[in-house]
């Protein structure tokens, strides 16, 4: 309620009439504006009320009156009783209705409640204009509808010129990216009201709960809790606003950092990008962030090196040209072993032992070991990396061709004797597992069991069986047997314990 502006009589309540006088009047800009006016100071024991329209509380608790008007100075007043006042007093009254009347409530302090008496900081005479004051006063805390304010004049000479109610508010505000509506202040002028916020659109929760206090003057206290802007958002506006980022920028994770350039070998057209997707024939891998560029997988390893000794081959490689930006390079080894007269190659079997590793190496030198005599072998070297698993394609790879040496066959297996006489053994044993080529022949080894390798005597077969003559009769003898190739002898059996009999009758085992 504002007095100020009211353009038609305010029409309010005087007790009794010979009081309190509605007056028109001009304000110092000339406005028109609507005033009261009391004077029966030649008059003792003045008490003259004057109350005003009802005024809706809505849902403040505390209100505040501010009051402009003069006072005449009791002293430039000849002729009065002492009864003369400079003051007047302030008062209100609560109600749920708009029910009052001219004689009800009853013109008298309790029901009406007292706020103060309201004293002029400069009063005038009659030679002087009048000086205009200024009060304000606040009540509370409010519970009912509505109120009614009275003034009470105790014999003064004074113009009430104009009366505005209003309440304190913090204003709606922003803070922390947490919206926090329009509040009233509290009942008293020393509370503090809490008014709980929301973050604003596209920002989430960082810190609960978000709340501000609001005092009595009106003004927001710390905030209590935050917000963030949420990931593809960034703050704008004063930090009052999270707007979307723009096409080719993202932001990954919420909080209050601003979008940035997409990453190298990615993009994005849309806004509010949390992240950007990567260009064909780029990837990320399963631990990389929206943070990290975008890679691909590595050229094919370089200047492979093979040494073949027999069956024992040594692999080493220098790293690829391309890395494909990214320095978690492994290497794998593919072993082939190949037919030439029907021009196709398969895996090796798991005999072939590659050291230290065939798969997942990080250094770039291998031993391969256990590969078979005079073969022909293919060596694939790849080169792969954190996305070669997104990359759907065989991984670039470096291809050797060997073919191992002629090598001595593998050891003869087990001797049988197949009969003895006083004097001869009839032998017999397998072909080595392994012969790495055309057995030439057999070499078999033997010494009588006392005498020990230094006296061994040697014969040849050109089969798997042999036949030993010129034995000394009831002798154990030692027998081991080796088979050759073109590559030299390989390794003799394990020795063998025979006996001739003690008498020349042959013996058929």
């Amino acid at each position: 309620m504002d007095t100020k502006w009211a353009t038609t009589e305010l029409a309010w309540t005087a007790h009794p009439e010979t009081g309190w006088e509605e007056v028109s009047g001009y304000d110092d800009a000339m406005n028109p504006i609507r005033t009261y006016q009391v004077c029966n100071v030649r008059e003792a024991n003045q008490n003259n009320w004057l109350r005003s329209d009802f005024v809706p509380r809505k849902d403040v608790l505390r209100v505040y009156v501010e009051m402009k008007f003069t006072v005449r100075d009791c002293n430039s007043i000849p002729n009065i009783p002492g009864s003369c006042k400079e003051t007047f007093n302030l008062f209100y009254y609560e109600s749920d209705s708009d029910s009052a009347t001219e004689t009800s409530p009853f013109w008298m302090e309790n029901p009406y409640v007292k706020v103060d008496t309201i004293a002029p900081d400069e009063s005038f005479s009659m030679l002087e204009t009048g000086r205009v004051n200024t009060k304000v006063r606040s009540f509370g805390p409010l519970s009912k509808t509505g109120f009614y304010l009275a003034f009470q004049d105790l014999g003064a000479c004074m113009s009430l010129i104009s009366v505005r109610v209003f309440y304190k508010k913090c204003s709606t505000t922003i803070a922390n990216f947490a919206v926090f509506p329009e509040t009233a202040t509290g009942a008293e002028a020393t509370s503090l009201v809490i008014a709980p916020g929301t973050c604003v659109p596209n920002a989430l929760e960082v810190s609960v709960p978000l709340k501000l206090y609001c005092n009595g003057d009106g003004e927001w206290m710390v905030p209590v809790g935050s917000c963030t802007c949420a990931s593809g958002f960034e703050p704008a506006m004063k930090d009052t606003q999270c707007q979307a980022c723009s096409p080719g920028t993202f932001k990954s994770k919420q909080g209050e950092g601003f979008c940035t350039p997409c990453p190298p070998n990615s993009r994005t057209s849309s806004g509010a990008a949390n992240v950007c997707s990567c260009r064909n024939g780029f990837y990320r891998s399963d631990t990389d962030s929206p943070d990290n560029a975008c890679t691909t997988v590595p050229s094919a390893p370089r200047s492979v090196i093979s040494n073949v000794n027999e069956t024992y081959l040594v692999l080493e490689w220098s790293e690829p040209r391309d890395s494909g930006g990214r320095d978690d390079i492994f290497y794998n080894v593919i072993c082939k072993k190949c037919l030439p007269e029907r021009g196709m190659c398969s895996r090796c079997d798991d005999n072939v032992d590659i050291s230290p590793r065939h798969l997942g190496l990080t250094q770039r030198r291998v031993a391969v070991r256990n590969l078979q005599a005079h073969t022909q072998y293919s060596f694939e070297i790849q080169a792969v990396n954190g996305v070669s698993n997104k990359n759907p394609y065989t991984p670039q790879f470096s291809a050797v061709n060997i073919t191992t040496n002629q090598a001595a066959p593998s050891a003869v297996p087990t001797v049988h004797l197949m009969g003895a006489t006083a004097s001869t053994m009839s032998l017999s044993w397998l072909p080595p597992e392994k012969p790495n080529g055309i057995i030439l022949d057999y070499e078999i080894k033997y010494h009588e069991k006392d005498q020990g390798e230094a006296i061994a005597h040697t014969m040849t077969a050109q089969r798997s069986s042999a036949r030993i003559e010129g034995l000394k009769a009831g002798t154990p003898y030692v027998v081991q047997v080796r088979a050759r190739t073109v590559a030299g002898y390989g390794r003799y059996s394990s020795p063998a314990d025979f006996s001739t009999n003690l008498q020349r009758i042959e013996c058929i085992s």
